[in-house]
């Protein structure tokens, strides 16, 4: 029998850091405005970016990020335009980080976007960068992992992985957009995305739009 896991945010550590992970795929803008967002709340942010997501922040951004965590750091800071928050950046390789290890507390792990190698590689308990390794963490730990793959389609060996994945614990939260808020541009597409996502974890950064039930005709 599958050992159910509790993924509510209310027993995790809510003062700790959120753990936000990039992957190489695309949608880096996602991740930006999680991260602007969460620091305009004045919340502390461990960020690891992999090493293919570098490139895909030029391409989609026109954004050329430095390797070197503090030179990151300044960057993505001006970038965001907020000097609130709290916002510790880690190279990907850096499995001595000290999230790689179950003895640190987090409020949980968003990993925004996610590849299928990552969510293939951490289904199958390998882990070979700092993202890998601090899945297996929250995994282990059973601490709050919210995956957002982004691939179409998906072929029979993602949803195999996706499924080991939801069934260790982790939250599969793909990020397709909604249409019932009336999004009037590309900005309010994302924020809904971003802010639906960050709710899983119990942050309320900003107004998400929820369902209220179909339109009463007069």
């Amino acid at each position: 029998m599958m050992m159910e896991r509790m993924r509510n945010p209310e027993v995790a550590f809510p003062e700790a850091p959120l753990l936000l992970a990039v992957c190489g795929a695309s949608a880096q803008v996602l991740a930006l405005r999680a991260l602007q967002l969460l620091l305009e709340g004045d919340n502390c942010v461990d960020l690891v970016l992999s090493r293919g997501a570098f490139e895909v922040w030029r391409a989609e951004m026109g954004l050329v990020l430095p390797v070197a965590p503090k030179e990151q750091e300044q960057v993505l800071r001006q970038h965001c335009g907020t000097s609130k928050g709290e916002l510790r950046c880690y190279r990907w390789n850096d499995q001595a980080a000290p999230m790689a290890s179950g003895s640190y507390r987090s409020r949980g792990m968003l990993i925004l976007p996610a590849t299928m190698g990552t969510v293939g590689r951490v289904a199958a308990g390998i882990a070979t960068d700092l993202i890998e390794r601090c899945a297996d963490v929250h995994l282990k730990e059973a601490r709050p992992l919210v995956i957002c793959p982004r691939e179409m389609p998906w072929n029979l060996i993602h949803l195999r992985n996706l499924t080991s994945l939801a069934e260790a614990g982790a939250r599969i939260a793909p990020p397709i957009p909604a249409w019932y808020h009336q999004p009037e541009s590309l900005s309010d597409m994302v924020d809904f995305l971003v802010l639906r996502t960050l709710d899983l974890f119990g942050y309320s950064l900003g107004e998400l739009r929820r369902w209220q039930g179909p339109i009463q005709q007069p």
